[in-house]
């Protein structure tokens, strides 16, 4: 397998491969919904593990679940453990999350799931199996983070602003409540390219509108908030 490794901003080294790399969504995502230092998180869809190895780039040192089923993504994350003692606490599982047993301990959850139901694939099947939905459908991510949760547990997860509708009414289905809400956008007035929702398992309705985020600044450079998120999260 080839592969090369990337620096998160505190040190934390990811692993990536041509088929297994991360994009600005799971960056914002990670940022987005942070478990506590101590809380139990599970990161679905994890790909080579980078909403996982983000959160311990930013402090989590609390049990983590990193679910994926194509075996070269768990092999990165793997590999990122292995150099590194102090991601111990990142449990890398390579299974299909339609198998995964429910512990109803959960703190937070997080997705990054694919995006696309049809459409043009791409010539790797890995990549394919990342961007569109096959044996792992937003309906299933919803009812996996769902058994996966306590009471009160939130789960977070990124997707594309035409899709929000559909997004809302599994979540429901799921018995998980949408709480908060976030769209991130290339410039100031833009049309939003990616949305991130925080929901709740067995909660009141309530959804608050949180500002939005700018890619870039009127001259077209990363904004001043995009580079914090980078550096700190939000």
């Amino acid at each position: 397998m080839d592969y090369s490794a990337e620096t998160l901003y505190n040190g934390t080294s990811v692993y990536v491969s041509g088929a297994h790399r991360f994009g600005t969504d799971a960056m914002l995502l990670s940022a987005f919904c942070r478990p506590r230092r101590a809380e139990r998180a599970v990161d679905l869809c994890s790909g080579c593990g980078i909403v996982a190895l983000r959160w311990h780039d930013l402090g989590h040192r609390g049990p983590c679940l990193a679910v994926e089923k194509e075996p070269e993504g768990t092999a990165l994350l793997e590999l990122a453990r292995c150099k590194d003692p102090e991601l111990a606490h990142i449990l890398p599982l390579c299974m299909d999350l339609n198998e995964l047993p429910g512990t109803g301990e959960e703190h937070l959850v997080a997705a990054n799931p694919p995006y696309f139901t049809g459409g043009r694939a791409s010539p790797s099947p890995a990549r394919a199996a990342a961007r569109h939905e096959g044996g792992c459908t937003l309906e299933q991510v919803a009812a996996a983070a769902a058994r996966l949760l306590r009471d009160g547990g939130r789960f977070a997860l990124c997707h594309r602003p035409d899709q929000l509708a559909r997004v809302c009414a599994a979540l429901a289905a799921a018995r998980l409540e949408p709480k908060r809400i976030a769209f991130a956008k290339q410039e100031p007035g833009g049309a939003p390219w990616l949305f991130l929702l925080e929901a709740q398992k067995n909660r009141r309705p309530g959804l608050r509108f949180e500002p939005d985020i700018l890619m870039a600044d009127e001259a077209g450079r990363p904004s001043a908030q995009l580079q914090k998120i980078y550096k700190e999260g939000m």
